[in-house]
């Protein structure tokens, strides 16, 4: 059997199964009474899921530095590592995390302040 095949099969099913959790993660934010009045938020939600899964460099269903910085420098806002761990820091919420996980990214994404990562 072709390996490349079989790791290609591999990588398709951890996507599907990061896909489908992050889509229960979405299923809790729809049904929130805190985001009743969001506009469109099924149609956000899904563009949001797609964006991080894009830049979950790793596929463990977190977003890290690296990945921040792939995505803010493909959003044409090259940044330092010093200021990489300044956003870090703020979008989990001043834990020593070194990873954004997908509720902090909706949150962050949904939230009323202006966002450092507003796609």
């Amino acid at each position: 059997m072709d390996r490349s095949a079989q790791g290609g099969k591999a990588f398709g099913l951890l996507k599907t199964q990061q896909e489908e959790k992050l889509e229960l993660i979405n299923q809790t934010f729809l049904t929130d009474p805190k985001y009743a009045d969001e506009e469109d938020l099924g149609l956000k939600l899904d563009s949001f899921k797609k964006k991080y899964m894009e830049f979950d460099l790793n596929n463990q269903g977190e977003i890290d530095l690296m990945g921040l910085k792939r995505m803010l420098e493909k959003l044409g806002v090259a940044k330092t590592h010093l200021e990489l761990k300044k956003m870090m820091s703020e979008v989990v919420g001043g834990t020593s995390r070194e990873t954004i996980s997908y509720t902090d990214f909706v949150s962050m994404m949904l939230g009323k302040r202006n966002a450092i990562l507003r796609l």
